[in-house]
């Protein structure tokens, strides 16, 4: 895509390959802040994230491979997707060395590129309402069962580095049980996308 700017300002650098995703999954998820994620052209910038690991309990993983969590027990670089709650799909992005199995939800954009077709697949107008949460986004984006398992550096994805570092800010995760008190949410700080503002 052209490197143009966003109407916030942000400009999108190189297209992320696998090999990013092939570390710490702690170390992926905040670099995420900031980078641009597109499907089929349509998407925006990543402003929130929280970070899976095996060991944690609140992981799809933790328990061991699943028919529904097996994407994560692969490689690094690819698309984990599954349904909330029987009504909304999830994107993760599957990090660190195979059988890992850990991965990077994404809980919220900053609508950028092909607003029109977000607006009407939500049937929603307000930019703000968008992305704001892990169902909304991928409703937005047409992300499906069917984007599960493919590659995040081949269409229909297109993941674009940030071209500057943002300023991040953490916190404990959102709607958990288990794991509660793990620090793993990373957002940046101020943004009005968020699905839930960061405690000060």
């Amino acid at each position: 895509m052209a490197q143009n700017r966003t109407p916030n300002g942000h400009k999108p650098g190189k297209p992320l390959k696998r090999a990013f995703f092939a570390r710490s999954v702690h170390e992926a998820a905040p670099e995420l802040i900031g980078a641009t994620l597109l499907v089929n052209g349509i998407g925006g910038v990543i402003v929130e994230v929280e970070a899976y690991h095996h060991t944690d309990p609140a992981a799809h993983s933790f328990r061991g491979p699943t028919p529904r969590n097996m994407v994560m027990f692969g490689p690094p670089g690819y698309a984990y997707v599954y349904r909330s709650y029987g009504i909304h799909w999830c994107v993760n992005f599957v990090c660190e060395l195979e059988d890992s199995a850990s991965a990077v939800l994404i809980r919220a954009i900053e609508p950028a590129f092909g607003l029109a077709e977000m607006q009407a697949r939500r049937g929603v107008e307000n930019q703000r309402l968008l992305c704001s949460g892990p169902g909304k986004l991928c409703q937005a984006l047409g992300i499906s069962i069917a984007h599960n398992a493919l590659a995040l550096d081949a269409p229909p994805f297109e993941i674009l580095a940030r071209s500057e570092a943002p300023d991040v800010v953490s916190g404990t995760r959102i709607g958990l049980t288990k794991g509660v008190e793990l620090p793993w949410r990373y957002g940046l700080r101020g943004s009005k996308f968020l699905s839930k503002p960061f405690a000060k």
